[in-house]
């Protein structure tokens, strides 16, 4: 549920642009999340880094946006919030030699420090590509275009990534971890 949630902006960015235009989802992407922000704060006293690292961006670009009516703003900040994700899981390996993937995910699972720093690689290069593919269809492709790839295109192609990894991750599990993961499905 707490997944859906952080959706909700990027359904309302998407429904308000396609009644009006992109200055009012911009405007509607701003508030929604800050709304979301502060209801998540109220309900677990606490904001997580990543959510309130989006909400600055969006702050950032969405008001420029807003401000000097270009949007070439709002359409850079998935590609800077994408290559941030993918600069800090980089930083996490190779400055602080702990991939941010073990961090977020070790506890659930016991994997070889080789296979955490592949996954942590993948997602950073995944980021990185979603980055620069990002800028390719903002300025290459119509503006409805892009907004059909930003909640449609990036949404599926994390799915999907999301998959890949969970299969590539379950293959490298202990026997023992396998087992108990599938004895929690057939119940």
């Amino acid at each position: 549920m707490k997944q859906f949630f952080e959706f909700i902006p990027l359904i309302i960015f998407f429904a308000v642009y396609k009644m009006q235009d992109i200055y009012a989802a911009t405007f509607a992407l701003i508030i929604s999340t800050a709304l979301l922000l502060a209801a998540s704060y109220i309900k677990n006293k606490k904001i997580e880094k990543m959510h309130l690292i989006s909400f600055v961006l969006i702050l950032v670009f969405g008001g420029l946006t807003l401000i000097l009516r270009d949007d070439d703003f709002i359409k850079w900040k998935p590609t800077v919030i994408n290559w941030l994700f993918g600069l800090i899981l980089l930083v996490s390996q190779f400055v602080f030699k702990s991939p941010l993937i073990k961090k977020m995910l070790g506890k659930e699972m016991t994997l070889p420090e080789s296979i955490w720093g592949k996954v942590n690689v993948a997602w950073a290069l995944f980021f990185m590509s979603c980055g620069t593919l990002n800028l390719y269809i903002a300025f290459n492709f119509s503006e409805d275009f892009w907004v059909n790839f930003k909640v449609f295109g990036l949404l599926g192609l994390t799915l999907v990534f999301t998959v890949a990894t969970v299969a590539y991750l379950y293959k490298h599990l202990p026997k023992e971890q396998q087992q108990s993961l599938s004895e929690k499905e057939d119940n």
